[in-house]
């Protein structure tokens, strides 16, 4: 069962879900889904100083990524066939008995912005920000702005509580992840 409007705000009022810093209903709430706002940390690759990504270098974070701050009020400039990580000003926390899913806006969707490849589903239990695989797919540059609504997540209620939520399962990598961290599928 996918959470209504309703439903959201007595989950957050619950602390069934919690999100932080608190949402303002009026430009953040929708029928079934919550906006959060885009943070000012991304992390770029280096694509012109490596040849591969070696999934299983311990040293990938070093040497193929790179973490950016862009200021309020400047913009990012995503380019056509680009990809980055970036992550929300909001984090949060689920109880055990519900997930959550991503999903980007069709107005970004509309200049060919997406938020996920493949990481949609915030399994029960899970604490930390949202950490988005942005791509531009269009043929132009597009302007990110700090603070920006930038995605939405919708809640499902499992039928029951999880036997092993997302903080108690062995080799939960993100566990309260507080920003856009590189993929760590060496520690698989």
């Amino acid at each position: 069962m996918v959470l209504s409007d309703r439903d959201i705000k007595k989950y957050l009022k619950n602390k069934k879900i919690i999100i932080n810093p608190s949402i303002d209903f009026t430009s953040q709430l929708g029928s079934c889904s919550v906006d959060l706002r885009l943070g000012n940390i991304f992390r770029i690759f280096e694509h012109s100083k490596y040849p591969y990504i070696d999934p299983l270098n311990k040293r990938v974070k070093q040497e193929v990524t790179r973490e950016i701050t862009v200021k309020d009020g400047e913009a990012f400039i995503l380019q056509p066939s680009d990809f980055v990580l970036a992550s929300t000003i909001e984090s949060f926390k689920l109880s055990d008995d519900l997930l959550a899913r991503l999903e980007g806006r069709s107005s970004l969707g509309r200049l060919g912005i997406v938020v996920h490849s493949t990481a949609s589903i915030f399994d029960p239990g899970w604490e930390g920000v949202v950490v988005m695989e942005l791509g531009n797919m269009g043929r132009m540059p597009v302007a990110l702005y700090p603070s920006m609504r930038i995605c939405s997540l919708s809640f499902e209620q499992l039928s029951s509580p999880a036997q092993v939520p997302y903080y108690k399962k062995q080799g939960a990598k993100y566990v309260k992840q507080k920003g856009p961290e590189e993929s760590r599928i060496k520690e698989e």
